[in-house]
């Protein structure tokens, strides 16, 4: 079946900025780290793509976390103890956001070539308004702008609802549908994308999937990147993406081929 796409939908970190989504793990280990409490990267990237305070309470629920935290406190990480890590998180994140934000490579181009296209660009992240008004100017500076910027803060409840696809075409005036083409890393964001009625791109390779920044991804010999490439393109498209990329900058390839 051809596809004419009418808007893709595309999220932030690991998507269009901060190569490897690394600047959100880099904080989600800190501040478990300041309560005693250790998190493997691994465990920090699991919830990627939530709004960070649900974030915040998949990780402290995780059976190891937990127990590790009931050793650490002597009780069990409540919802008060999840606000002040949520809280503490919030300008944490903007620090480090001043330094992981720059656009994936190929980003603004493809941007450029789609709208030539007449498609608009939509996006939506799990960060806040407050964290995005440090993302977005640093991305516009290298030419990435988005018709419009949903924000976690601003729904009900975070993916994997499909709320943010939903407030998103609201604002591009276009309805949801599969002419509409949501981008993510993660899965929860292909599991809102298939809950929007859209059409879903997985991304593998400047993902959180993957989870290595442009500089390790470059320095992995082509021996160990590619199996892992394929490992994470076979997750992606067993949680529902119709497609996987390895970068937002080979979408308008692939909806020329579709």
């Amino acid at each position: 079946m051809s596809l004419v796409p009418t808007a893709v939908l595309l999220d932030w970190a690991g998507t269009t900025v901060d190569y490897g989504s690394c600047g959100p793990a880099e904080v989600f280990r800190a501040i478990f780290k300041a309560r005693g409490v250790e998190i493997t990267t691994a465990e920090a990237r699991e919830p990627m793509g939530r709004a960070k305070r649900d974030h915040i309470a998949t990780v402290a629920a995780m059976p190891r976390v937990a127990a590790a935290w009931r050793e650490q406190h002597g009780s069990d990480c409540s919802a008060a103890d999840v606000d002040q890590m949520y809280a503490e998180f919030l300008p944490l994140q903007k620090q480090v956001l001043s330094d992981r934000s720059d656009v994936i490579p190929g980003v603004a181009s493809a941007v450029a070539e789609l709208r030539k296209l007449g498609v608009k660009i939509g996006s939506s992240t799990g960060y806040t308004r407050e964290l995005m008004d440090v993302v977005a100017p640093i991305a516009a500076a290298q030419g990435y702008v988005a018709d419009c910027i949903c924000t976690a803060d601003e729904v009900a409840a975070g993916r994997p609802e499909p709320l943010l696809n939903q407030l998103a075409a609201s604002r591009l005036g276009i309805p949801l549908s599969p002419q509409v083409v949501v981008v993510d890393d993660t899965l929860v964001g292909i599991e809102a994308g298939l809950r929007s009625g859209c059409t879903t791109v997985g991304v593998s390779r400047s993902g959180n999937l993957l989870g290595l920044s442009l500089a390790e991804t470059e320095a992995m010999p082509e021996d160990e990147l590619q199996p892992r490439l394929a490992t994470i393109t076979a997750t992606l498209l067993e949680n529902g993406a119709n497609h996987v990329i390895e970068s937002v900058a080979d979408l308008p390839e692939l909806l020329r081929q579709l």
